[in-house]
């Protein structure tokens, strides 16, 4: 079940990419729902997805 949660955030996330201000409230959402070693995978994930979206960078400070 945990598996499925961090799969939905992910894609969540990937819908609400075209508003930084929607991806940062979404983010901190799913920090509070995600295990630890699945906020680790998604600080990986965040890290790819972002490398060409630049509005959206600033949200990795939520998850250092």
């Amino acid at each position: 079940m945990a598996r499925a949660i961090y799969e939905y955030t992910k894609e969540i996330l990937v819908k609400v990419s075209f508003n930084a201000e929607l991806f940062n409230r979404e983010l901190k959402k799913a920090l509070t729902n995600l295990l630890p070693y699945e906020i680790e995978e998604l600080k990986i994930w965040l890290n790819s997805y972002t490398s060409n979206r630049p509005e959206l960078r600033d949200s990795l400070q939520l998850v250092l």
